[in-house]
């Protein structure tokens, strides 16, 4: 089984984190930043993963602690879950639509975090939250999990429907890329014989 649980605590946060990669959507996500919350949801629904987030974190302050720390977890998780990565896809994309947003992701379960961010929302926040989180989110993502990832906006004025396609671009991309590929009998997807 494709599974991993992630534990961190910090001065500043309290996570904990299940994920199933070969789940079917269901979630249980209380991260205590409601648009978050919202995100991770659409991520485990439209990557068909199972996933799990219970943080508490110092929002008091305000919701960087929090976005970036579960961004570690849910990297160190998706590493620790696909394990040697033996028969996987390694690669994926998706070009989605979302509204008036089109969001295009590309993943290379690489073995290198590497993120490419070309994504402007129109405004700072979407209600309290400060959209300059998602690349922050992002960013910490791809460094734990060792994933290149482009994520760029072809159009989109709504803040809220371009980063809501952010995630749900990222979701499907990455099923495709961490899905085994049958063709493949559990070889590493790799001239070097190795993605570290």
């Amino acid at each position: 089984m494709r599974t991993a649980a992630i534990n961190r605590k910090t001065a500043e946060t309290d996570v904990a984190l299940t994920l199933d990669l070969d789940g079917e959507g269901k979630n249980d996500v209380k991260t205590g930043v409601g648009f978050l919350d919202h995100m991770l949801t659409l991520f485990a629904v439209h990557g068909r993963f199972d996933l799990t987030v219970a943080c508490t974190g110092d929002v008091e302050v305000d919701d960087h602690h929090t976005v970036e720390d579960i961004g570690i977890c849910l990297g160190q998780a998706f590493a620790q879950a696909l394990g040697d990565k033996a028969g996987i896809t390694r690669y994926g994309d998706k070009l989605l639509v979302m509204d008036e947003a089109l969001i295009q992701t590309a993943v290379d379960l690489s073995g290198r975090g590497v993120l490419c961010y070309g994504v402007n929302t129109p405004t700072e926040k979407v209600g309290t939250f400060d959209t300059e989180l998602v690349k922050e989110f992002w960013l910490a993502f791809v460094r734990e999990a060792k994933i290149g990832m482009h994520v760029r906006q072809l159009a989109g004025d709504n803040s809220h429907h371009i980063l809501e396609g952010v995630f749900k671009s990222a979701a499907r991309a990455l099923a495709i890329a961490a899905a085994i590929d049958e063709t493949q009998a559990g070889k590493i997807p790799s001239s070097k014989g190795v993605l570290a």
